[in-house]
């Protein structure tokens, strides 16, 4: 039988409960906590999880939002344009760790509820184009939860001069604009050479606008750089690689790479952005292919070879205290290490729902 201890019990005005100091919940450890013959309504305090919870008649249900996390959040990268033309833009980056991207304040860790279901998608790289004179593809969004980054824009074509919109936006060509990227996300390409159509220009990136084609019109006319992606050491580098997710450099790993322009005939190659971006071959050879759960950008492809560079997949990683457990559904591709007092998530491909307990 329950006991109720009290100094005192006075008459209070209205239908009101009033304590005079803070109400404290009967603690209990996880273990003795499911050792309970509970019923629906009672609450205790774990002081495994350190949170106050509710038994539903079913389940021990936690109050509040007790699980905080860091994220990064990198969608597909846009491919490059065929023929002599631009890189496409990288995914669109969004961090609590690191840098995030297009320039922006890092942003705020969220807090999500325990068992109830958040949606995780992982944006496809845009698909590469092997027609002549195609402008690229925009790359699928990346989401978890509440946090969407949007998908990097396809480079130009001759003809259709300016990149595609997108997270970082695609290269332009014969002097047309370079996409525009979106805001907190990811850079602008740069904008066509004025001076012809025989190189296009690189894709922007999650830390840099791309480059503009540095040659004027002729046969050796050679695209320019991709947009450098942003350091997230959300992962070390040695964890980066064993998962493989973004391009390592030294002790630090980048994303959101924007990819390389193509070139005339007799160019030189031109290097896609740190962080996946896809580089450009010499002589007018096919454009390379973003790096794969980088979100980096393809490559413009050559005159002598039209074939565009694919854009990389992206990935979703969170990091959370290591007492909880997030369970995956189906349709994700994922894999969790831990790291000291965390668990870090990793999703590298497919949608599907998770959820915390």
């Amino acid at each position: 039988m329950s006991t109720l201890e009290t100094n005192a019990i006075g008459k209070y005005s209205g239908n009101n409960v009033s304590i005079d100091d803070a109400l404290n919940l009967k603690s209990y450890t996880t273990a003795q906590r499911d050792a309970l013959t509970s019923v629906a309504g009672d609450m205790i305090y774990n002081s495994t999880t350190n949170i106050p919870e509710i038994y539903n008649g079913t389940a021990w249900v936690a109050l509040g939002s007790p699980v905080e996390i860091d994220y990064l959040v990198v969608a597909g990268g846009g491919s490059g344009g065929t023929n002599s033309t631009a890189g496409g833009g990288a995914g669109g980056l969004r961090s609590t760790i690191g840098n995030t991207g297009g320039g922006g304040s890092l942003e705020s860790k969220v807090k999500l509820n325990l068992s109830e279901d958040y949606l995780v998608v992982i944006g496809s790289g845009g698909a590469t184009n092997s027609s002549n004179v195609q402008p690229g593809n925009n790359g699928g969004t990346t989401a978890f939860a509440s946090i969407v980054s949007i998908g990097g824009g396809g480079g130009a074509k001759i003809g259709t001069n300016s990149g595609k919109d997108g997270g970082s936006g695609g290269g332009g060509c014969e002097g047309g604009s370079g996409g525009s990227g979106v805001a907190n996300q990811g850079f602008a390409g740069g904008a066509g050479n004025a001076a012809g159509d025989d190189a296009g220009s690189g894709g922007g990136g999650a830390g840099a606008v791309g480059t503009v084609s540095p040659n004027a019109a002729g046969t050796n006319a050679t695209g320019g750089a991709g947009g450098v992606g942003v350091i997230a050491n959300i992962l070390t580098s040695s964890e980066a690689t064993t998962a493989s997710v973004g391009e390592v450099s030294g002790s630090d790993v980048y994303y959101a790479g924007g990819g390389a322009g193509g070139g005339s005939y007799t160019s030189g190659s031109a290097s896609g952005g740190l962080g996946g971006g896809g580089d450009s071959s010499s002589n007018g050879g096919a454009g390379g292919n973003g790096a794969a759960n980088t979100g980096g950008g393809g490559s413009g492809g050559g005159a002598n070879n039209f074939t565009s560079g694919a854009g990389g997949s992206g990935v979703a990683i969170v990091k959370y205290a290591n007492s909880f457990t997030l369970t995956v559904g189906t349709g994700l591709v994922s894999s969790t290490i831990t790291s000291g007092s965390y668990k870090i998530t990793i999703f590298t491909a497919g949608m599907g729902n998770v959820s915390f307990s």
